[in-house]
């Protein structure tokens, strides 16, 4: 059994500062599980705290069904890869793999059969005699991620282990980190502040922001369902656009809101909570936005003038201003489809079913799937 189990976990620094605030979390055994959210928000610290590198100021950590905040790191079951390589220089390969076995007293031949295998699922066999020097930072980060699992920990921590990586390189180390999980069938806990990372690689995401786990689900859940304005704002690219409005009518199926345009905008959201006159945000994703051949009298339509476009390729992110408002608003389109161009004034339509309402607290109203 490898269920860590979070209980109320808080963490003082010594002049007192609380940087966690009690954190309550329920990792299935076997499962991957990624902590994301901006730089500063405490997951690293979370993550070093569940590994006995930091201690716990007050709560329960439980890994495996036992009590862990007073059990030394070494014995906690735990493999922890680093953001740095952290490998001997001065050792090959194979001697960096097998530093740690030697160290517990590992004879020759379990330490070879070891080594041998996890150099075997991470295809890098044919480097057992080279040095660090002589590897790329795919290949040692592959050396790295070995020596982990040849302790064959209970659960693997990973700490923004791809950050060192260019573009390319973290893309085939995804695909190679989320292999290695089908394969070991071992809890996994990934620390990144890289929403495509934790979108692509979790079974759940967990969303930290100031300390606080602000939501916990599936990528789509989270995508599609999001709890509030940070979370919605945090995961996509771009961002979820975001639009002030006030509400003028309100049911549990429907909320219908007027922009600071006078456009009138139905979302199909629970808004029996909200009040008539009510500030509230309005969000759409950019790819979820249609673009409009030409003006109507419609409803959930605003019309825009188009400020930048990027050109990404597969496709295009448009950035236009609307019309009377000071608010910009992101419109993606596939390549092939691409209409908008700088200058261009059009007219948008914004689907009641792919529109979310943020009360004025930030928190999301339920949105009504047909």
């Amino acid at each position: 059994m490898s269920q860590v189990k979070l209980t109320n976990i808080v963490k003082h620094f010594d002049d007192g500062t609380e940087v966690i605030h009690g954190i309550n979390l329920d990792i299935r055994d076997g499962e991957f599980v990624v902590f994301v959210g901006p730089s500063g928000c405490g997951k690293s610290t979370l993550l070093r705290m569940i590994a006995g590198l930091e201690s716990i100021t007050g709560g329960e950590l439980t890994i495996g069904g036992k009590l862990a905040n007073d059990i030394a790191p070494a014995k906690r079951g735990l493999a922890m890869v680093f953001q740095s390589y952290a490998l001997y220089p001065h050792m090959s390969v194979y001697e960096n793999m097998a530093f740690g076995l030697k160290l517990a007293g590992m004879k020759a031949a379990e330490v070879e059969t070891a080594v041998q295998q996890a150099a075997g699922i991470l295809q890098i066999a044919h480097l057992l005699k080279r040095k660090p020097k002589d590897l790329s930072g795919g290949q040692r980060q592959r050396v790295a991620i070995g020596r982990a699992i040849v302790r064959k920990p209970e659960v693997f921590l990973f700490d923004e282990p791809l950050s060192n990586l260019d573009a390319s390189l973290r893309v085939q180390m995804r695909l190679e980190i989320s292999r290695l999980h089908q394969k070991l069938k071992t809890t996994m806990i990934y620390v990144t502040h890289d929403q495509v990372e934790a979108m692509t690689l979790g079974e759940r995401i967990v969303v930290f922001n100031g300390g606080y786990i602000e939501q916990v689900g599936s990528p789509l859940e989270l995508y599609d369902h999001p709890a509030n304005l940070f979370v919605a704002g945090f995961l996509g690219a771009p961002k979820m656009n975001f639009l002030p409005a006030q509400v003028v009518s309100n049911s549990a199926t429907e909320v219908v809101l007027k922009l600071s345009d006078g456009a009138l905008v139905h979302a199909a959201a629970q808004g029996d909570a909200l009040a008539v006159g009510e500030q509230v945000s309005l969000g759409i994703r950019a790819e979820h936005i249609v673009l409009k051949a030409a003006a109507t009298a419609e409803t959930n339509q605003v019309n825009v003038k188009v400020v930048l476009v990027e050109n990404l390729g597969d496709s295009s992110i448009a950035y236009a201003r609307i019309e009377g408002m000071e608010e910009m608003i992101a419109i993606k389109q596939s390549s092939e489809t691409a209409t908008l161009k700088s200058c261009d004034v059009g007219s948008l339509y914004l689907p009641a079913n792919r529109c979310h309402v943020f009360d004025s607290s930030g928190r999301a109203c339920k949105r009504i799937l047909n």
